[in-house]
């Protein structure tokens, strides 16, 4: 799998549909996958963790077992790439005590991430949190204060959207 997902540059995404179907439904596989998270080759682990990310949206049950990857030393990385796939797949996942107060914690310092799609991710993600964490709910409607504010066209949509989702919730 490694060879697939290495070569190229950060826009290349390599042979990552080659791997993708070589481990869908294939849980011994998704642990391989998983172990490539942490290649000293960015790009290859970038790619890893993109197709991990995949996975957990198509199927969250079979990430379950390695979601730490997702709230591990990988969400601290230079890199917007991965602390995108990181911020998008945090509330596909059961967190509780220590492990959601550190994805909590992603979610909060990665709204300000100078990347805007990081930020808009990060606050989209914050968002669904707040569903299930009424004490979040302050922090989400301060920071959507912020980012329609922002001048940033992007911001400013992710945050319409984000207001629609919450209007439409029962109260």
């Amino acid at each position: 799998m490694r060879d697939l997902l290495a070569g190229g540059d950060r826009r290349s995404q390599a042979q990552s549909h080659l791997v993708l179907s070589r481990v869908r439904g294939r849980p011994e596989r998704i642990a391989e996958l998983v172990e490539l998270t942490r290649d000293e080759d960015w790009l290859v682990a970038m790619r890893s963790l993109d197709l991990v990310e995949k996975l957990a949206h198509e199927d969250p049950a079979s990430i379950e077992p390695h979601k730490a990857v997702f709230i591990g030393e990988l969400a601290d990385s230079d890199k917007w790439e991965i602390r995108l796939q990181i911020v998008r797949a945090l509330p596909l996942f059961r967190w509780r005590g220590a492990e959601r107060r550190r994805a909590i914690e992603i979610l909060e310092r990665d709204v300000d991430y100078p990347q805007l799609f990081v930020r808009a991710w990060a606050l989209d993600s914050l968002a669904t949190f707040a569903d299930t964490t009424p004490a979040l709910r302050a922090t989400l409607l301060k920071t959507l204060r912020a980012f329609e504010r922002s001048g940033k066209k992007s911001l400013q949509a992710r945050a319409r959207h984000i207001r629609a989702r919450l209007r439409s919730k029962p109260s």
